[in-house]
């Protein structure tokens, strides 16, 4: 199953309440995820650009951008990253893949016979 790492920083707002009733997130996050078919391996509070880290994995990309558009849309971040994580193995096969691929950078001279 695909990994995914978010990062989110929450607003004042959310910082408020939680201020006012200090709470486990990773508690209301881990069923959603678990809904979704997956699972909550990681979930951080942060210093720094990032209030938020955490690691899961989920069955889907379409499953993950759900999840996000939901916490996005109920208010209560600021910003929500969500990256996609391959294993070494996979990006491994991604290197030898890429190996096939001829591709020219724009404003670079193409070679001779590739178009």
């Amino acid at each position: 199953m695909p990994h995914y790492l978010f990062q989110a920083s929450y607003t004042p707002e959310s910082w408020a309440a939680m201020v006012r009733d200090p709470q486990d997130r990773s508690a209301a996050i881990r069923p959603l995820i678990e809904g979704l078919g997956g699972k909550l391996h990681e979930f951080f509070f942060a210093f720094g650009e990032n209030d938020v880290v955490l690691l899961a994995e989920a069955p889907d990309n379409v499953s993950v951008a759900s999840l996000a558009i939901a916490i996005a849309a109920a208010g209560g971040v600021r910003s929500l990253k969500t990256t996609v994580l391959m294993p070494a193995g996979e990006a491994q096969e991604a290197m030898r893949r890429a190996a096939a691929i001829r591709y020219t950078a724009p404003g670079a001279k193409v070679p001779a016979g590739v178009s």
